[in-house]
């Protein structure tokens, strides 16, 4: 699924290539709806410039057609012109507009769901969330929770980027297939750790399966799945040439510098990136004034990549992508401080290494059903931190150290019919978790070898269909040389009907099988006994939902549930190997969004409900399973002055107050709601179109609050002071492309 991102943009003097034929296969709708399925059959943007609503009815586009003549005939009768501004990306302008856009662009008008586009990011689904860049842009994300601003369904505890945990519909990441630029990911070292902690000035685009996950997102879709995919140099050069961007923010609450430096090149067939990104700070001040312990900026990253595409569409494409955040943390890294029991250091030095590398190969000129992508990935994280002896834990004794990693690939083949297409394919992954200090060493291993389909057919008219099926086989072996084999299958079925001209249902279910996950690396014992060994855990996932379009509106709504079996959670002590937990998540989400022609406003509610065992989530096991959210709700607005090439918006969270964990015998407690508003301005000189100014407050009302989804909540300051969110913040960034 593509989501066709509505925004003002402009790419100076880009061309595409037009002539590339494509299979269509666009009923007489909505020419927005049309212009969906455009972006779905080719994997090319469509953009809008400004030039009013994009109304009226697309004629029939059926057959194989080169790209511009599909948008022509969609675009016929309604007075628009469009132009090709990149390799994937088409502008739609008003007549007479030219090249006259505001250069460089600004913000997002919405994102419009689309199935049936194959591979990478945008598959299908029923209840999927795209981020797109033009999104990642707008929000100025610095972190996970930046990335995500505005989604209720995706929520990122904790203000601290190194120790924030996201939550899809509640289920705790670890729990879904999360990729980077297809290399599954492997990142479960600390509880007191982020899972995935990536820079987000790296990111294109993000696609998350809430739920629902197809086959060929990968093994362990528990609760559904997270793609993430890094820039590349085709992005930004449609043909042979040489660019970059350098840009600068400077936060002052905490005097925060965040600076990245982002070059590439297109010569011949090849092409190359490379982005850095360096950030230095001290701790930030929380909504009442005071300093939160431990949460100094200290973080650097990169990524490079390298491609070559022949004459005839084979690509082969290398990226390196790594981070590192080094800096002084609370003694457990998601919590400023747990009062009480054994009395420890405030804060210690902690050291987060991530590091992912990823070879890829496709064919994009498929000839019939030869379509084929191999993908070799290799992941590794690295947590160090340091432990202390003593009466009070003040004397520095060792550092330890907890390493995960992934080797895993793929190889698999699109077929296409006339109906659609399937993805068939086999995949593999040699997890390790592993934990060192200087008294003793252990790990644990998981080999898994699978084979999987996943068919997207539109056979009727009205009716889109998404069903796969896949099979795996684990071999785990535990911290003593345990060992065990298992295997299951998965499956999932979803769908689309158009009930009317203007409203489409949805539904969906899947059936995962994810093996034995892999204990976290600081829990490990020598002493382990696995008995007749761990459980493989299972889960089943069911969502429904309506989307409807009027004019310029469009209205969604939705339900779901998960349910996971069998999760594992160890413990260190040796009778606690196999402890296990059964996960339900359930709830709802309802959404409307008005685009015009140079702005929008999007209104999202979630309401997400969790248990374990029965009983209401805690933030305990949050840390690994799911968290109490409860009720959401978020605005966003943004619009662009066009003859000023200025661009203003803002949003709006508002979390409501939590009381399913009252329970007097445990002091597990209510959760606070509380509201937070954000809003921007964006702006580019006239005498310099290239450089893009923005100034932007967060957290304006200077609430002083901890974020939902945030270790300790429940428990109150006398037993845990949580990392509260940065207080009132103002932020400046400058943006130079060159």
């Amino acid at each position: 699924m593509i989501a066709v991102a509505l925004a003002v943009a402009a790419v100076p003097e880009a061309r595409a290539q037009a002539n590339n034929a494509y299979n269509f296969s666009i009923p007489a709708k909505s020419r927005l709806a049309a212009l969906a399925d455009f972006t779905a059959a080719t994997g090319i943007q469509v953009v809008h410039q400004g030039a009013g609503a994009i109304g009226g009815t697309s004629q029939v586009v059926s057959g194989r057609y080169p790209a511009d003549t599909a948008l022509r005939t969609i675009l016929a009768g309604s007075g628009l012109n469009y132009r090709f501004t990149g390799p994937r990306t088409v502008a739609i302008e008003a007549p007479g507009a030219g090249g006259g856009a505001v250069a460089g662009g600004g913000i997002a008008l919405d994102t419009i769901s689309v199935t049936g586009a194959g591979q990478g990011i945008g598959r299908d689904g029923v209840s999927e969330i795209n981020i797109t860049s033009v999104d990642i842009e707008r929000r100025n994300a610095t972190d996970l929770k930046g990335v995500f601003r505005g989604e209720p369904s995706v929520i990122v505890g904790s203000s601290l980027p190194m120790s924030q945990k996201l939550y899809v519909q509640g289920i705790e990441e670890t729990n879904l297939a999360v990729s980077i630029d297809g290399s599954r990911q492997n990142n479960k070292v600390f509880h007191h750790n982020a899972t995935t902690m990536i820079d987000p000035s790296l990111l294109k685009a993000v696609r998350v399966d809430a739920g629902v996950a197809p086959a060929d997102a990968g093994p362990g879709a528990l609760g559904g799945a997270i793609a993430y995919v890094t820039k590349d140099a085709r992005d930004f050069l449609p043909n042979d040439g040489f660019g970059g961007s350098i840009k600068s923010t400077f936060n002052f609450n905490g005097n925060t510098s965040t600076n990245n430096l982002t070059s590439y090149t297109r010569q011949g067939g090849f092409e190359a990136l490379g982005s850095f990104t360096y950030a230095k700070g001290s701790e930030f001040k929380a909504g009442n004034g005071q300093e939160v312990l431990g949460t100094a900026t200290n973080f650097l990253s990169g990524l490079g990549k390298i491609a070559y595409q022949s004459l005839e569409g084979h690509r082969f494409s290398l990226s390196h992508e790594q981070m590192r955040d080094d800096a002084l943390r609370p003694f457990r890294a998601n919590a400023v401080q747990i009062i009480g029991g054994r009395p420890t250091p405030l804060v210690r030095p902690y050291t987060l290494d991530r590091q992912n590398t990823v070879f890829t190969y496709t064919n994009e000129s498929p000839d019939g059903w030869w379509d084929p992508k191999f993908v070799l990935g290799y992941n590794r994280s690295k947590v160090a931190v340091d432990q202390y002896t003593g009466a009070t834990l003040n004397t520095y004794s060792y550092t330890s150290q907890g390493i995960s990693d992934s080797l895993n690939g793929k190889l698999e083949n699109k077929f296409a019919f006339s109906i659609g297409d399937v993805i068939a394919g086999i995949d593999f992954y040699r997890d390790r978790a592993e934990y060192t200090d200087v008294s003793y060493r252990t790990m644990e291993k998981a080999d898994n070898v699978g084979a999987y389909a996943q068919a997207r057919l539109r056979p009727w008219e009205r009716t889109k269909l998404s069903f796969g099926v896949r099979g795996d086989h684990q071999d785990f072996k535990g911290v003593n040389g345990f060992r065990s084999s298992d295997q299951g299958f998965s499956g999932n079925a979803s769908g689309e009907y158009e009930l009317t001209s203007f409203l489409t249902a949805k539904a969906g279910y899947s059936h995962v099988w994810a093996g034995v996950p892999l204990a976290e690396n600081y829990v490990q014992n020598p002493a382990w006994v696995y008995g007749v060994g761990p459980k493989s855990v299972t889960s089943d996932n069911a969502t429904a939902g309506l989307v409807a379009h009027y004019g310029d509106f469009r209205f969604e709504g939705g339900v779901f549930r998960t349910k996971i079996y069998d999760a594992r959670v160890p413990l260190w002590a040796a009778n606690q190997a196999l402890r296990a937990f059964d996960v339900q998540t359930q709830g709802f989400h309802v959404g409307g969004t008005y685009n015009w022609g140079d702005g929008f406003a999007r209104v999202r509610f979630a309401r997400t409900d969790a248990e374990v065992d029965g009983k209401p989530a805690d933030t305990y096991l949050g840390q690994y399973l799911t968290a109490p959210i409860g009720d959401i709700l978020t605005f966003q607005l943004a619009h662009t002055v066009v003859p000023w090439n200025l661009t203003f918006g803002g949003d709006v969270e508002i979390v409501f107050d939590y009381d399913k964990l009252l329970n007097p015998v445990t002091g597990i407690g209510k959760l606070e709601g509380y509201e937070v508003l954000n809003a921007f301005v964006e702006h580019r000189p006239f005498a310099l179109p290239s450089l893009l100014l923005r100034g932007e407050v967060r957290n304006l009302f200077n609430r002083n609050y901890a974020a939902r989804g945030t270790y300790g909540l429940e428990y109150g300051t006398g037993v845990v002071r949580p990392l509260y969110e940065p207080g009132r913040s103002f932020l400046v960034s400058a943006k130079l492309d060159f």
